[in-house]
C-alpha cells in the first residue's frame, strides 16, 4: 500500500451515495478519495489549494451537470490538465462525442467493473504524470534557452560600450524609463520585461561605425553624418532575422529607435504606427536621458528644458500618447535618474546582473 503522503488523490463524484461507496472502495485502498454529491462541490474542490489529480465524474448531477462541470475545469489554465473520466450510464455515440469534445480522457460506464475502474485509473494518472514531467523538461528548457539568449544580448551591449562608452551608464536608465512607459501604457508585464532585456541594445550598430566618426569630439559633417545613420541597420544585421521573441524585439528596438512620428526619422521615414511600438518606446527613453545627462559635447538640460523639448515634440518626433505617459510618470522617472547617475558608478556596479 502505499505511504498516505505518496499517494494521489481522486475525486469521485455522484449524487448516489451507492455509487460513491462502491467507487471509493475500489479506490481506497490505493488513493486518497474524496468524493462530491453535486456539481458545484466538484468545481469547488478543484479550484481548492489541494486539487484532485484525477476525476470520476457522474454526468446527471444537480446543480451543475457532469458536462457543465467539465467545461468550467477545461477553461481554467491552472487546472485544466486535470484528467477527467466521465462515469455514467449515458453511453450513446453523441454522449461521448460531447464528452471527449469538451476534454474528458475517457468513458467508464455503469454498471461499473473494478478492474477496468483501477486500470483507467492507474493508466490516465501515468499519462498525465508524463504529461506534467514533460511540461516541466519544457519550461526548464525554455528558461535555460531564454537565459542563454540574455547572456548573449548583455555581451552585444558590453562590445558596444568597449566603442562608444561616453554614455556611461545611460543605457541602463533608458531601459528602467522604457519599461516604466511600458506599465503606463498598460502593456503586459512580460512585454514589459522584454522591454527591460532589450532596450539596451537599441545602438549596438554603432559597433559598425568607424572610430574616426565615433569618437569624433567636434560635429560631424554632412558624409560623416550620413555613416552615422547607418548605426540601426547596422544594429539589425548584427542581430539578424530570428524568430525568437527576445531577439525579434532586440532587432526592432535597433532598427527604429530614430524613426519619427511625423516620418521624418531614419533610417527609413517611417511614420506613426507604421514605427514598431518598442521602437516608439526606447525613442522618448533615449532622448530623454540623453538631454537630461551631460555628454562630452553639451551641458545637462535641466528637468524643465528636457521637458519643454520632449512636450513640444509631442506628434512631431514623438508619439503623443507616450509623452502623456512620461509626463505622468515623471517623478519616478527622475528617481531612476539619480539612482543610476554616471557619478555613482558604472552599470557593472550600480546593477552586477546586467554585466
Amino acid at each position: 500500500m502505499p505511504d498516505l503522503r505518496e499517494r494521489r488523490t481522486i475525486l469521485v463524484a455522484d449524487d448516489v451515495p451507492e455509487n460513491i461507496e462502491l467507487l471509493s472502495s475500489i479506490l481506497e485502498n490505493d488513493y486518497n478519495v474524496k468524493v462530491a454529491t453535486h456539481g458545484e462541490k466538484v468545481v469547488e474542490i478543484v479550484y481548492s489549494d489541494a486539487p484532485p489529480d484525477l476525476v470520476l465524474l457522474d454526468v446527471m448531477m444537480p446543480r451543475l451537470n457532469g458536462h457543465e462541470v467539465c467545461r468550467r475545469i477545461k477553461a481554467n489554465s491552472d487546472r485544466n490538465k486535470i484528467p477527467i473520466i466521465f462515469v455514467t450510464t449515458m453511453t450513446s455515440v453523441e454522449d461521448e462525442k460531447l464528452g471527449f469534445d469538451l476534454g474528458a480522457v475517457d468513458y467508464i460506464t455503469k454498471p461499473i467493473s473494478p478492474p477496468i475502474v483501477m486500470a483507467r485509473v492507474r493508466t490516465h494518472l501515468a499519462l498525465y504524470d508524463q504529461s506534467r514531467e514533460l511540461e516541466r523538461m519544457v519550461a526548464q528548457r525554455t528558461k535555460e534557452l531564454t537565459h542563454s539568449r540574455q547572456q548573449i544580448i548583455r555581451k552585444l551591449c558590453r562590445a558596444a560600450e568597449f566603442k562608444d562608452n561616453e554614455t556611461g551608464n545611460h543605457v541602463l536608465r533608458m531601459a528602467h524609463y522604457a519599461m516604466m512607459l511600458a506599465a503606463q501604457i498598460d502593456l503586459p508585464q512580460s512585454a514589459q520585461e522584454i522591454l527591460g532585456l532589450t532596450a539596451p541594445m537599441h545602438d549596438v550598430g554603432k559597433i559598425g561605425i568607424p572610430d574616426h566618426i565615433l569618437l569624433k569630439p567636434g560635429k560631424l559633417d554632412a558624409q560623416e553624418w550620413e555613416i552615422m545613420k547607418q548605426h540601426p541597420i547596422f544594429g539589425a544585421d548584427i542581430l539578424g532575422p530570428d524568430d525568437d521573441h527576445l531577439l525579434k524585439t532586440a532587432r526592432a528596438i535597433a532598427l527604429s529607435h530614430h524613426e519619427r512620428w511625423d516620418g521624418t526619422g531614419y533610417p527609413y521615414g517611417l511614420k506613426g504606427e507604421a514605427i514598431p511600438l518598442v521602437g516608439r518606446i526606447v525613442a522618448v527613453a533615449d532622448v530623454f536621458d540623453a538631454l537630461i545627462t551631460a555628454r562630452p559635447y553639451k551641458r545637462a538640460f535641466s528637468v524643465e528644458e528636457t521637458m519643454e523639448y520632449m512636450t513640444t515634440q509631442a506628434g512631431r518626433h514623438f508619439e503623443p500618447r507616450l509623452i502623456d505617459a512620461l509626463v505622468a510618470i515623471l517623478p519616478e522617472v527622475l528617481k531612476i535618474q539619480a539612482m543610476y547617475a554616471d557619478e555613482l558608478g558604472t552599470v557593472q556596479e550600480l546593477e552586477p546582473g546586467r554585466s
